[in-house]
């Protein structure tokens, strides 16, 4: 399984903003992009704008450039607009909802979770973690692992946690429902969807 292995604060200097779950992030003392020009003066063309966008969102949810694109066709040919529609493909992926709902602390935890075999969705052992969840799905966590580490660490931090609208969690029994599908108000990613659609669009 293809996934980005190299240094987390490189992404979030490159993107001028925390990406990565880190206590202390590079970009604290190194606020702008790596590399030997790095802090040279960039040209803020109309394509580097689109460019950092996709490349942003692609990093906030661990995905590789080839999967995202596929995810970008789908959006483009469901009723709607492109940019809403493929925002909420990315949030609906199973380990962005182990993550959004509370089970983990951080998205490549939840991923870390999926992969491992921990996660069950309605009763189904699921290792996939771009697996699209549907309104009703009830998320879990397997029996034997209820006290695991990262799963014991994200239950304590639950109750200080915002739980998007769409999502139901229930931290005794370690699940999560999908109540409905996310709308673009309910997805605080700090992204601008239609650089995206304007990028692909040419």
């Amino acid at each position: 399984m293809a996934r980005y292995t190299g240094p987390k604060c490189r992404q979030c200097r490159r993107e001028r903003m925390r990406i990565c779950e880190k206590r202390h992030c590079a970009t604290e003392k190194r606020p702008y992009p790596p590399g030997e020009h790095g802090r040279g003066r960039i040209k803020e063309s109309e394509y580097l704008l689109q460019l950092r966008e996709k490349q942003k969102t692609r990093r906030i949810y661990g995905v590789l450039e080839k999967q995202f694109r596929n995810y970008y066709d789908k959006a483009t040919r469901k009723q709607g607009l492109t940019g809403e529609n493929l925002l909420v493909m990315l949030e609906r992926r199973l380990d962005n909802v182990v993550f959004r709902g509370g089970l983990a602390v951080t998205r490549p935890q939840a991923r870390q979770l999926v992969t491992h075999r921990h996660v069950r969705v309605n009763g189904r052992t699921v290792n996939i973690p771009s697996y699209q969840v549907e309104p009703g799905d009830v998320i879990t966590i397997k029996e034997r692992s209820v006290d695991i580490v990262p799963v014991l660490g994200a239950m304590e931090l639950a109750p200080g946690r915002q739980i998007p609208g769409w999502l139901s969690l229930d931290q005794g029994q370690r699940q999560v429902s999908v109540l409905n599908l996310p709308n673009r108000q309910q997805i605080d990613v700090p992204v601008a969807e239609q650089l995206i659609v304007e990028l692909y669009s040419k």
